[in-house]
């Protein structure tokens, strides 16, 4: 069998028409929606991240700016802007580009942040929202899978599911998201003895752990479900002929860059078992920026009483 994809790219177009549609609800009762995104360093992944998610709010009719700083930025002036922004009446969520140098500490920063515009859903009061099932942001990438399932019609009730990868990012918000939506979940990392055996049992699979074509079909039961959160480059022709076998598209684009994006899963070995497989990219990817204007909007009609 050949795995169907999850259409990242279907679902995130919907959420972002949703999204669309409540900001000009909102600016009707003269509320902007406003996203501010605070940038350290010269990563250049990270510039691509935050220019693109930039890009997306503006298109939905939400405020952006972003305030970019040098990477030997102090985190007390870095905590200063975070204080400036939680006081700015005109930002409703604060975005804090990962990862931040070394001399800032990414938790005390994250604590920092106004839980009530906290658009990633990192802070620790949005974390114990989180795990008692409580209203409030949830981590983007979670979230953005959670509705894609929902929206694909993949029921969770009573399944097994495994999440490889612990990170507090994907693994562990997914984990609990998954366990509200009554799956069986387990959380399996490096550690883990007989990987494959365990990833084995379960309906669905979501493997994030951030190690190209890590998940083979050794791992996946036949017909399973696998949602890889993975995004990592490949610079080497033998790694595009091991993951993509005869594809055509992907030798051209190989060529024309010098690389190709893969996932944690190897899409060759895993899309012969899977029955559906969400592609790298185009999958997940997609989901995290649409969550993040999602999340946007609930910040800013909770905060101004929307």
């Amino acid at each position: 069998m050949k795995a169907l994809a999850l259409d990242g790219k279907k679902v995130s177009a919907q959420i972002r028409a949703e999204v669309a549609e409540g900001v000009r609800a909102a600016a009707a009762r003269g509320i902007v929606p406003g996203l501010a995104a605070v940038l350290v360093g010269d990563n250049p992944a990270s510039a691509v991240y935050v220019r693109s998610k930039g890009k997306a709010a503006e298109e939905v009719g939400i405020a952006s700016r972003t305030l970019r700083y040098p990477a030997d930025l102090a985190e007390e002036e870095l905590l200063r802007s975070i204080d400036a922004l939680n006081r700015d009446e005109t930002v409703d969520a604060i975005l804090v580009q990962l990862p931040l140098p070394p001399q800032i500490r990414a938790a005390r920063v994250l604590e920092a942040v106004d839980p009530a515009k906290d658009v990633d859903g990192f802070h620790p009061v949005n974390v114990g929202r989180l795990v008692q099932n409580r209203p409030g942001p949830r981590p983007c990438t979670p979230a953005g899978i959670m509705e894609l399932l929902r929206r694909e019609g993949i029921g969770l009730r009573g399944t097994r599911a495994v999440v490889v990868g612990r990170s507090d990012i994907v693994g562990r918000p997914m984990a609990l998201l998954l366990m509200h939506a009554d799956a069986t979940v387990t959380v399996a990392h490096s550690k883990t003895r007989d990987l494959p055996g365990l990833c084995r049992e379960a309906d669905l699979l979501v493997a994030a752990m951030g190690k190209p074509g890590f998940v083979t079909g050794d791992f996946v039961k036949e017909g399973a479900v696998v949602v890889d959160v993975g995004i990592n480059r490949v610079t080497e022709p033998a790694d595009l002929q091991r993951y993509f076998p005869g594809d055509e598209a992907r030798r051209a684009e190989f060529e024309k860059k010098g690389s190709t994006l893969v996932g944690d899963c190897d899409p060759a070995t895993v899309g012969a078992r899977a029955g559906r497989l969400t592609p790298v990219p185009g999958g997940v990817g997609p989901l995290t920026i649409a969550m993040l204007l999602a999340n946007t909007l609930a910040l800013a009609t909770a905060r101004r009483g929307g």
